[in-house]
C-alpha cells in the first residue's frame, strides 16, 4: 500500500498534497504522490522493510455502522432467511435446502408472488442467500434423530436480529469477507479443454494452475483498488468521495508524474474492465456505491478503448458518469480498516491523538509519523472553551526538547482554528522569549495593529525555530526545504546576517545553519552559512 509523508494537512493549497482534481477524469494530470503518498524509486526496494503509512480516517460510531450493515438488502435477506429455517429445515448433504423448500424461501424473501410459478431466477437468488446464511452461522447444519440432515438458526442470530453493534459489525464484516473471495473468482479464458476432448492429469494440473493465477491477479488488483479508494476517502471532503471509475484505473496504472500514453489507455481499459463486476458484487454488500460501466460503451465488433476525458470537448457528468462511478462508504472504510488491522498495518483514526490534554495533543502530533494534524487540534478543540484552550496550548508549546519546535508550530495551527477568541492569551505571551515571535506572528496575520516590535533577539530565536519546525516536519524533502530556505531574511550581506544566527542560544541553530549551506541556491550565502554552522558547533 502506499504511504503518505508524516503531517501533511488537510486543508492544502489547490495544487497541494490532498487535494482530488475536481474536473479531469483521467489523472494522468497530476500526482499519486500528491493524492496518497506514493512515492517511486528507481531502486528496487525492500518492500518488507519499507514503512507502510495508512492515513487516519474518521468513521461514524459503531452504532450508526451497525445500522447502515443492518440495511443492506443482502444482510437483511440472509437474517430473514435464518429466522425463517426456525426449528429447522431438512437440507442435503451439502447443507442447501431441498426442493421443496427453495421456492418457499424464494416466497418468503419476496423474491417471488405468494401464488403462481416461481422462476428459476428466484430459486437461485434465494439459494445464494440461504448459501451466505449458512457461511456467515447465522444457520447451523447438523444431524436430527434418524440420521437425516437439517438446519435451523444459530445462537448467533438473536444479538443481530436485536441489532447489537458488536455482533452486527461482526457478520456484516464476515460477509464483505466472503463476497469480496467470490467477486474475484473469475474463470480463465481458456478454463475448458477442447470440446469432446478428456482432460487429463496433466491438463488438470495446467488449469488448475491457471485459474489460481487468475484468482490471484483479480484479488491483488481489487486491494489495491480498494487501498486507494480509502486511501484517496481519507483526503476528500465530505459529499466529493466519488471517484470516476477511469481516475481509479488511471491511479493504478500511469507512473507517478508521467501523461498516459496509448498503451497506458489500453491498460486503463482493461483495469476498468476488470474493476467492474468485483466493484458491483461489493457494492451488493454495501461496501461502496457503484454506478457500473454503461454497456453501451462498448463495440463487440471492434477493439474498445475507454476514453472518458477529451480536453476539446470535456463531458458533462452525465456523459462521464457512463464511464463508471464509484464511492466508498462509511461502511466500506470500516470495513477496509479492519481489513488493514487484520494486515498488522497501523491504521489510524482521526483523534487519536486528542483525547488527552493540549500537550498530550501536541506531543502526540509532532512525534506522529501518520496523522492529519488540523483534524487532530479540530477534535481536541470541539467542547472547549477558546480563551482557555489557547492558554494551555500555549504552556503545551514551551520547551526545548526535540519536538519544541513541532509543537510551537502546531500551536499556530490551533491558534488559526481559534480565531478571535484565541487573542488575549496571544496577548499574555508577547514577551515570552519562545512564544513571544509566534504570538506577534499570529496577532499581525489577523490584521492586529497594535502589536509592538519584537526585540532583536526575540526575532532570530524565532527564526531558527520556525525553521527548525519546518526542517523537522519535511523529513528531508531537500525541494521543500530549498524553497523555504530562499525565504530566509538575508540582506545583502548574510555574512553579518550569519554572525548573528550562529550566536541564537537554540537547541536546533547549528542544524538550521547546516541545512541553509548546504540547500541555498546562493553560493556566497550558503558559504557564509557553513561557516556560521561550524562557529555554533564548535560553540557547543
Amino acid at each position: 500500500m502506499a504511504g503518505r509523508r508524516r503531517k501533511n494537512t488537510d486543508n492544502p493549497s489547490a495544487t497541494g498534497p490532498g487535494t482530488l482534481p475536481a474536473e479531469s477524469l483521467l489523472p494522468a494530470d497530476f500526482e499519486l504522490a500528491d493524492l496518497y503518498g506514493a512515492h517511486g524509486s528507481d531502486e528496487e526496494e525492500d518492500l518488507d522493510d519499507a514503512a507502510v503509512l495508512v492515513p487516519p480516517v474518521r468513521l461514524l460510531p459503531e452504532a450508526e455502522l451497525a445500522a447502515a450493515a443492518l440495511a443492506v438488502p443482502l444482510i437483511q435477506q440472509a437474517v430473514k432467511l435464518a429466522r425463517w429455517s426456525a426449528p429447522t429445515r431438512p437440507v442435503d448433504e451439502l447443507g442447501d435446502l431441498l426442493e421443496a423448500d427453495r421456492e418457499a424461501a424464494a416466497r418468503h424473501l419476496g423474491l417471488a408472488a405468494a401464488e403462481g410459478e416461481v422462476s428459476e431466477e428466484a430459486v437461485l437468488e434465494a439459494m445464494r442467500v440461504w448459501s451466505l446464511a449458512t457461511d456467515l452461522d447465522l444457520v447451523l447444519v447438523g444431524h436430527e434423530a434418524g440420521g437425516a440432515r437439517a438446519a435451523g438458526p444459530s445462537e448467533e442470530l438473536a444479538p443481530v436480529e436485536a441489532g447489537d453493534p458488536e455482533a452486527v459489525l461482526e457478520l456484516w464484516l464476515a460477509a464483505a469477507d466472503v463476497v469480496a473471495e467470490l467477486a474475484v473468482e473469475i474463470e480463465p479464458l481458456d478454463a475448458e479443454p477442447d470440446a469432446g476432448e478428456e482432460a487429463d492429469d496433466e491438463r488438470a494440473e495446467e488449469l488448475l494452475a491457471q485459474f489460481e493465477e487468475v484468482q490471484e491477479e483479480a484479488a491483488e488488483l481489487l486491494d489495491e483498488a480498494l487501498q486507494v479508494l480509502y486511501e484517496a476517502t481519507a483526503f476528500t471532503e465530505p459529499g466529493q468521495e466519488t471517484m470516476p471509475l477511469g481516475v481509479l484505473a488511471a491511479l493504478l496504472v500511469v507512473p507517478d508524474g508521467e501523461e498516459p500514453d496509448e498503451e497506458m489507455l489500453g491498460d486503463i481499459t482493461d483495469v476498468m474492465v476488470a474493476l467492474d463486476p468485483m466493484l458491483a458484487d461489493l457494492a451488493e454488500i454495501g461496501l461502496l456505491e457503484y454506478q457500473p460501466i454503461d454497456p453501451d460503451l462498448f463495440d463487440e465488433d471492434e477493439e474498445t478503448v475507454i476514453e472518458p476525458t477529451d480536453a476539446a470537448t470535456p463531458l458533462d457528468d452525465t456523459e462521464a458518469a457512463r464511464f463508471g462511478l464509484v464511492r466508498l462508504t462509511p461502511l466500506g472504510q470500516y470495513g477496509i480498516r479492519q481489513w488493514l488491522l487484520e494486515e498488522g498495518y497501523d491504521a489510524p483514526l482521526v483523534g487519536d491523538h486528542a483525547r488527552g490534554d493540549a500537550l498530550a495533543l501536541l506531543d502526540g502530533v509532532a512525534q506522529a509519523v501518520n496523522v492529519l494534524p488540523e483534524q487532530e487540534i479540530r477534535v481536541w478543540l470541539t467542547g472547549r472553551e477558546p480563551l482557555g484552550a489557547a492558554r494551555e496550548l500555549f504552556e503545551a508549546a514551551r520547551g526545548e526538547d526535540p519536538s519544541a519546535p513541532l509543537r510551537r508550530m502546531l500551536c499556530q495551527l490551533a491558534l488559526a482554528e481559534l480565531g478571535e477568541p484565541a487573542e488575549p492569551a496571544a496577548r499574555e505571551v508577547l514577551d515570552d522569549p519562545e512564544l513571544g515571535g509566534g504570538a506577534r506572528a499570529w496577532l499581525v496575520s489577523r490584521g492586529v495593529t497594535d502589536v509592538p516590535a519584537p526585540e532583536r533577539a526575540m526575532v532570530l530565536w524565532t527564526t531558527v525555530d520556525t525553521f527548525a519546525a519546518q526542517l523537522l516536519d519535511s523529513e528531508g524533502d531537500a525541494e521543500l526545504l530549498r524553497e523555504l530556505i530562499s525565504g530566509l531574511p538575508v540582506t545583502d550581506n548574510p555574512a553579518s546576517f550569519f554572525g548573528e544566527l550562529w550566536r541564537v542560544e537554540h537547541p536546533y541553530t547549528a542544524q538550521v545553519l547546516e541545512a541553509v549551506g548546504e540547500l541555498h541556491l546562493d553560493r556566497q550565502v550558503a558559504k557564509e552559512a557553513r561557516k556560521a554552522a561550524f562557529k555554533a558547533r564548535s560553540r557547543n
